[in-house]
């Protein structure tokens, strides 16, 4: 077992803490460069690969998208009332608890404990929450939003793209598969090395509310991860990568978003550090628990 922990946060450690060590030496690493290139042409183009080359059932990925949903439309009712009772702003910290790191993290997580199965369960939650988190998200921090910005999604084309071929039984030339697999292993190494340079320039303040934030949307996404899987039956993958993807960090999409709108953005910045440290720390008993 200590070997399979070993084989699974290894690299997620190793690749992101190249990227603190890249900035930590003040070598150039242009964020938003490197996010645009994921966001716009990395996970577009793993998505549409997977999908293209899906080999489970395509009813299977779709239902596993839709719990994905109702994941989140668990949360929200769960991190609202959490909020009011803690009297912090709902514009400025519902995000945090609800949109864990299911990318730069969960993704690698998910590939490495559970294998190409994992990778493409884990890109349904992806697709889900990527959209849900560039149209909701910017909504709720912003105080408003637009068609505009969904259809500005390249991950709303990439899964109904390849949906429509999958249905229609379309062949996608190799030319093609070849192109769009090869752009779309960038999306893995570049998100934990993005996450390293990230959690290099964070500093935590307001540590108080930072760390109960953080232990907020630790155990709340245990618990509804948890308590789904059970009362759906699921097992194996399903179950692990369901249970992984919901207790995943305070993503770091939503520092960006706090800091782009003026919203409390060193707290929100304090709740990625800790969730993030907890989230190592806590990785190896989490995953013994979701490990066939």
């Amino acid at each position: 077992m200590f070997q399979i922990l070993i084989n699974i946060i290894a690299p997620v450690a190793i690749c992101a803490g190249l990227g603190f060590f890249w900035a930590k030496t003040n070598r150039a690493f242009h964020m938003e460069t490197i996010t645009g290139l994921v966001t716009n042409i990395g996970a577009p183009m793993l998505i549409f690969t997977t999908l293209v080359n899906l080999k489970m059932e395509l009813a299977a990925f779709l239902e596993f998208g839709l719990l994905a949903f109702i994941v989140l439309l668990i949360f929200i009712p769960i991190a609202f009332t959490f909020l009011k009772l803690m009297k912090l702003d709902i514009r400025d910290f519902l995000p945090a608890l609800i949109f864990p790191n299911i990318g730069n993290m969960g993704l690698p997580l998910c590939y490495f404990a559970f294998g190409e199965e994992g990778l493409t369960l884990a890109l349904a939650f992806f697709a889900v929450y990527a959209t849900l988190q560039f149209t909701l998200g910017i909504w709720i921090v912003s105080g408003t939003g637009s068609l505009i910005q969904l259809l500005k999604t390249p991950l709303l084309y990439s899964v109904t793209i390849a949906l429509l071929l999958r249905a229609t039984q379309i062949p996608v030339p190799q030319w093609i598969l070849s192109t769009t697999e090869l752009l779309g292993g960038i999306t893995i190494p570049l998100m934990l090395m993005a996450l390293g340079v990230s959690l290099s320039s964070l500093s935590v303040k307001h540590i108080k509310t930072a760390t109960i934030l953080s232990i907020m949307r630790l155990a709340m996404g245990f618990g509804v991860g948890v308590g789904l899987s059970e009362l759906l039956g699921l097992e194996g993958a399903q179950r692990g990568v369901l249970i992984l993807e919901s207790t995943m960090p305070v993503a770091v999409f939503n520092y960006l978003f706090s800091l782009r709108y003026e919203r409390a953005s060193s707290q929100v910045a304090g709740t990625v550090l800790i969730s993030t440290l907890l989230s190592f720390l806590l990785l190896p008993p989490l995953l013994i628990y979701v490990l066939p």
